[in-house]
């Protein structure tokens, strides 16, 4: 599956590994979709407010069973917790997952793929994501 089929359809997006630190990628992550007026949720265990959002401690706390078709999410974690996001995503009936370059595990992207769940990896939404979306729109 191609970068444009994770924007196609969804309306809702998550970044896990969303920090409120401005320097790392979660929060840079988090304010892309922001800066495009995009329905964000940022999700970190500690919860909390970043960048003017109430953080979700787990992916499951801003998903439903109505919802889940039309989220998508931006993982950016150490590969040996990203397995466990894409799982917790399937799960919770999440079908699309980018992974920022540094998140991937082999793992992960088998998983995602075994399941039939858009999966995007080896490239970043910084700045691959406008094409994509732009790619999106026209299918």
């Amino acid at each position: 599956m191609s970068a444009q089929h994770f924007f196609s359809g969804a309306t809702r997006f998550a970044v896990v590994g969303a920090s409120a630190d401005r320097n790392k990628y979660g929060n840079k992550v988090l304010r892309w979709y922001q800066d495009r007026k995009m329905t964000v949720t940022p999700i970190n265990p500690k919860g909390g407010s970043i960048e003017g959002v109430n953080a979700a401690s787990r992916l499951s706390d801003m998903v439903t069973s109505e919802t889940a078709g039309a989220c998508a999410v931006s993982i950016i974690t150490p590969p040996a917790v990203t397995t466990t996001i894409v799982q917790e995503a399937y799960s919770a009936g999440i079908t699309r997952i980018w992974m920022q370059p540094g998140s991937e595990s082999p793992e992960a992207v088998s998983f995602g793929k075994e399941h039939n769940m858009t999966v995007v990896h080896d490239y970043c939404i910084l700045v691959s994501g406008d094409q994509a979306m732009s790619q999106a729109s026209k299918m």
